[in-house]
């Protein structure tokens, strides 16, 4: 009996074992298959590895994840050396509680050879996975020569450098040149229509005689009782007859003074007048001296009648003036001719002052607002300048890629790996632009390892150094600060002075120089920028490539 009831209480044991032992399996089950959903998926591939020179492939990356996931894709030029040139919207399908996320980029590459697309990191709430690397064959296109025609290569033709922003000021003064020009023109140079006074000027002296006596009829002097003005006017019109016509000076003679001019050129034999003419023409000037200072009034008939007497020696003495010869008209013609002359050169020199003073003060303004320095930099082409304001190429070199903006792209150079140092170095990319006018020098170079060592930044500044002074630099001075680009990338820069040969004259120069290092596991990129000492334009030139300056730290 005990032993039965052993048994039948071990077998309870044994029950409520099993029992707890299909619960914990069932629970391990839920929670190995929960864990399962959890794991992304992540699948990637090209649509062919064989294309032809600057065609295009299709890499696309497909990740399978929860709704709540967080996925970030590729961004930018991460396929290096292949070029990316579209990255395509996420397609996306969602099956219950997970999605599928299809990524497509179109990429493509210029130069023919065999390529390895790099493994790209995908982000998934903040951790990393991988897609495979592939190889990627691109090869040439092939050309036909029996169906083309060959032509022999064309010689080089010498272009002339731009000087950028001349342009502007030129255009400035031109305007300002033409502004000048159409206010001369209008007040100086062109033909304004004359007033009625000037119309009256320019008449011959009998003309303008007569016509200002019928003026005078038409004048309410007579009927307002204003003698005065009325004999005013009329001697005033026979005596400027006479000055101009008869050429006697009329206007500043007195009344006797006048008429013994007058019956001394009868009597020479100059004047043709008659006695009783003479003698008419002293009596109208008693009588408006009278009119003038005495204060008389003569009867409004009498006034008329002088008035029709002045009009008759007016004719008399014209009809008496000999006529001139030939020898006066040439020389009257030729003293036109010359007081013309005379009034366009004095045309001509009030414009030349205005122009010349305008053309001061624009300069005054031009050079105040751009600086005397900056415009004739401009004016004679300085070389570093000419580079500055040029429009600036942002590019990407090398692989790991280091990113910036400089003036003119930088040429891809052929580099010679050491035999001792390719048992280290997997792949060397160097690209570079010189300006030897200016001593400028803008490097750039990216090394991948064959180990996923990280760099020895100071062996490599060490290199370079001893290569500047192997092309003759002198009294290098070395300095060391850690250098951050704007993405918040760490990099080591070291700075200073040194004395470079020139090119031309192999004098030393002062210059200045700056290597940024940056690096990583198994690859390691550099920056080496070189500029004379003093040059504010370089210096500008150097400010602006740093700061735009970064680079991507993971191969």
């Amino acid at each position: 009996m005990g032993s039965t009831k052993y048994n039948i209480q071990s077998t309870g044991l044994m029950s409520q074992f099993m029992r707890y032992m299909v619960i914990c399996l069932f629970l391990m089950g839920f929670s190995i298959h929960g864990s399962a959903q959890n794991v992304p998926v992540i699948k990637s591939g090209v649509d062919t590895t064989f294309i032809k020179i600057g065609d295009q492939l299709k890499f696309k990356v497909s990740v399978e994840v929860d709704s709540t996931d967080m996925v970030i894709f590729p961004e930018g030029q991460t396929f290096s050396p292949l070029e990316t040139v579209e990255a395509f919207a996420t397609d996306t399908t969602r099956k219950k509680d997970r999605i599928t996320l299809l990524k497509t980029y179109a990429l493509t590459q210029f130069d023919s050879g065999s390529y390895k697309l790099p493994a790209q990191r995908i982000e998934i709430n903040g951790k990393a996975f991988f897609t495979d690397s592939l190889r990627v064959d691109v090869a040439t296109v092939p050309v036909d020569t029996t169906a083309q025609k060959m032509y022999d290569i064309k010689p080089l033709i010498q272009v002339e450098k731009v000087n950028s922003g001349w342009w502007k000021i030129l255009l400035i003064i031109l305007a300002i040149l033409g502004v000048v020009a159409g206010l001369l023109y209008w007040f100086v140079f062109r033909a304004k229509p004359l007033t009625e006074e000037e119309k009256v000027a320019q008449l011959p002296p009998y003309d303008r005689a007569l016509l200002e006596l019928k003026k005078l009829d038409n004048s309410k002097y007579l009927i307002q009782d204003e003698y005065k003005q009325y004999y005013s006017e009329l001697t005033d019109i026979v005596r400027s007859y006479l000055e101009e016509d008869a050429n006697i000076s009329a206007l500043e003679s007195t009344t006797d003074e006048l008429i013994d001019k007058l019956e001394l050129l009868k009597d020479a034999g100059e004047l043709d007048l008659e006695k009783d003419t003479i003698n008419q023409f002293k009596n109208i000037l008693k009588t408006a001296d009278l009119v003038k200072f005495a204060r008389s009034k003569p009867p409004t008939n009498v006034a008329l009648q002088d008035r029709k007497i002045v009009e008759q020696i007016v004719v008399k003495t014209h009809e008496a003036i000999p006529e001139p010869t030939m020898e006066e008209l040439m020389a009257q013609e030729a003293y036109k001719e010359e007081l013309a002359l005379k009034r366009q050169k004095k045309k001509w020199k009030l414009a030349g002052a205005a122009a010349i003073g305008v053309i001061l003060i624009s300069a005054a303004v031009v050079v105040n607002y751009f600086g005397a320095t900056q415009i004739w930099d401009t004016v004679t082409g300085n070389p570093t300048k000419s580079l500055l304001d040029k429009e600036w190429v942002a590019s990407s070199y090398g692989y790991p890629p280091i990113i910036m903006e400089t003036p003119e792209v930088l040429v891809r150079q052929k580099v010679a790996i050491h035999a001792e140092a390719q048992a280290n170095i997997k792949e060397l990319q160097s690209f570079l632009f010189s300006d030897s006018e200016s001593l400028l020098t803008i490097a750039a170079s990216s090394t991948t390892f064959t180990q996923p060592a990280e760099p020895e930044f100071e062996k490599s500044i060490e290199q370079l150094l001893k290569s500047f002074e192997a092309k003759g630099a002198k009294n290098i001075i070395t300095k060391q600060e850690e250098f951050v680009t704007l993405s918040g990338v760490k990099g080591l820069k070291t700075f200073g002075d040194a004395q470079f040969k020139s090119p031309d004259s192999n004098t030393p120069v002062d210059a200045k120089y700056a290597i940024i290092s940056f690096g990583g596991q198994g690859f390691q990129q550099q920056v080496l920028l070189t500029w004379e000492d003093g040059d504010t334009y370089a210096e500008e030139i150097i400010n602006r490539i740093l700061s735009t300056l970064e680079v991507k730290t993971e191969v």
